[in-house]
């Protein structure tokens, strides 16, 4: 068998010494001539395909190459020798710092496209506003978002180069978005976690941030407010207004327990001025409840005799008790009896506790004193009335004598046909039957202010009118109910002219006696009747008639009806 490496063949002819054709065929023929089994392979039989390692392919496909290429004019020492193909190893794992330099490199492209993206659409928007000015035709946009936007190459890429692999083709840029664009294809920008809001959302979200510190701090300095007032508040010692001495006198004020002590006051009196033999020792322990112990325990009575007190009360006079001081007061007690005298009696009073008015004691005898001095009331100085007769007697006939029938027994429902809508209680309630039988004998409905007399005065809706009223009462006045006892009241109306008619809004008790005079002075027809010092003259019978014409207490004489005067 012929060997083919050797230099008889001229298979090496030419080539140097220690060259890898040399060696690579020699190791071809070597795989060549071993067969699988270990037997070898017949003239007609062919060959199996070796089975070669991967670095002995490397060196075929050496050879091949060293054959196929150019020789040059290079000596056989100075040939280089060629450089082998990089074998193929897998890719290391990307380190998570490679993947942050990727995603940082991918967001700055991003940020790239999206930045080149708004100044081509402000350049496109800037020209078409020239171009409508000067009415011409609007020039091309400069260049394309998806053409002009630099790309930042990413480390996948740069990766890519260096292994010798192709990068990808990068997809076209997508066409720029409006901002206000609204459907299903517009897009939303979403932060990353820690991240800011997009530009669009900024503007909001500081705004929001800027208001919930605002509304924080007014929060704050109004709980410091209020914390502040409630403090310096609860520092500060009030001290209750005070007023001085003279303040007191003039007011006649007091820390003196001025209504008990007069209830005490009032029971001693009642007790100290009612006696009889058959009672004194139920009367002497019931007095000395109220005594301290140097006072009279019979009350300056001698044990004779009787008397029984039907009425004590305070008469308002109030003296200080020179020896106790501000606990201490004389106080006026004023006594009917049951024969009708009444009297004065002065109690000095004694307090232990003036806040809690508690510890009171009659330290003294009592001493009989007159009854306050009447004097005479002056005139009234008002200015001339002008009475309407006309409207008197409408008043006494159409109005009056229903109205007092109706208020006399409290018939609410007939009421309602002489009042208001907006009478008084007073008006509207009525006597529940202790009067009957009504008589309206005077009606006085005085003009308005300025009216001339002799001239009729006239009325505006709406407009008020006093009016005095005189009403004689009969057939209820006394116990017995068929008495016939007549009794003459008088009364304060106030009418109100509407479109329906006069109708009445108020109604007071009692009318003033404009000629005044002495409370006391008797008539001259009895000069017997005048009352001894210090003593009262005693009451009238309730059921003593009224002479004709004659002046009631508290009234002035009653003129002529005014249905008898003619009207104006």
């Amino acid at each position: 068998m012929t060997d083919h490496s050797s230099s008889a063949d001229g298979a090496g002819e030419g080539w140097p010494s220690q060259q890898p054709a040399q060696a690579g065929a020699a190791q071809s023929g070597a795989a060549q001539s071993a067969q699988p089994g270990g037997r070898t392979p017949g003239p007609y039989e062919t060959p199996a395909p070796p089975q070669l390692s991967a670095e002995a392919a490397r060196s075929q496909v050496a050879a091949a190459w060293v054959r196929v290429a150019p020789q040059a004019n290079t000596p056989p020492g100075q040939m280089a020798v060629p450089s082998l193909p990089p074998r193929a190893v897998q890719p290391a794992a990307e380190s998570k710092k490679d993947q942050r330099e990727q995603a940082k490199a991918e967001r700055k492209a991003e940020y790239e496209r999206k930045k080149a993206a708004r100044k081509a659409e402000y350049e496109s928007k800037k020209a078409a506003r020239a171009s409508r000015k000067g009415g011409g035709t609007a020039p091309a946009p400069v260049a394309s978002a998806g053409t002009t936007a630099p790309t930042a190459p990413t480390a996948g890429a740069d990766r890519s180069a260096a292994q010798g692999t192709p990068a990808p083709a990068s997809a076209p840029a997508p066409a720029p978005e409006r901002s206000g664009a609204k459907g299903p294809d517009a897009r939303f920008d979403v932060p990353r976690p820690g991240g800011r809001l997009p530009s669009n959302g900024r503007s909001t979200h500081v705004a929001l941030r800027a208001t919930l510190l605002i509304t924080t701090c007014v929060f704050a300095l109004g709980s410091c407010g209020v914390t502040g007032l409630v403090i310096g508040r609860s520092s500060v010692s009030v001290k209750p207004a005070a007023l001085a001495g003279e303040d007191l006198d003039r007011y006649r004020l007091t820390d003196f327990p001025v209504q008990s002590a007069a209830v005490f006051a009032e029971e001693y009196a009642s007790l100290c001025m009612t006696y009889a033999p058959e009672n004194t020792d139920k009367r002497r322990a019931a007095l000395a409840r109220y005594t301290s112990s140097g006072v009279d325990r019979d009350c300056g009575w001698n044990g004779k005799g009787k008397q029984q007190v039907k009425l004590a009360s305070w008469d308002g006079t109030v003296e200080e008790l020179p020896e106790y001081g501000k606990n201490g007061r004389y106080l006026n007690i004023q006594v009917t009896y049951m024969g009708g005298r009444t009297t004065t009696l002065s109690v000095p009073v004694y307090v232990k506790d003036l806040a809690g008015a508690s510890g009171l004691r009659v330290v003294g005898n009592v001493g009989e004193m007159p009854l306050p001095i009447r004097d005479t009331a002056p005139a009234l100085e008002k200015p001339e009335e002008v009475v309407d007769q006309e409207l008197s007697a409408q008043l006494r006939d159409q109005v009056l004598a229903g109205y007092f029938k109706a208020w006399a027994a409290s018939d609410t429902t007939a009421l309602t046909r002489f009042t208001t809508p907006d009478a008084t209680p007073a008006a509207v309630s009525g006597l529940a039957g202790a009067l009957t039988a009504p008589v309206v004998q005077e009606v006085q409905a005085l003009a308005p202010e300025g009216t001339e007399t002799g001239k009729k005065p006239t009325y505006t809706q709406g407009q008020a009118v006093p009016a005095r009223v005189t009403v004689v009462w009969g057939g209820g006045g006394g116990e017995d109910a068929k008495s016939e006892v007549a009794l003459k009241r008088s009364y304060r109306v106030t009418v109100v002219n509407t479109a329906q008619g006069w109708f009445i809004k108020d109604i007071r008790g009692g009318v003033m006696d404009p000629t005044g005079g002495r409370a006391d002075t008797p008539s001259a027809a009895s000069p017997a009747a005048t009352p001894a010092s210090g003593a009262s003259a005693p009451p009238a019978p309730s059921g003593a008639p009224v002479p004709s014409g004659a002046a009631s207490p508290g009234l002035p004489a009653s003129p002529k009806p005014a249905a008898s005067q003619p009207a104006p």
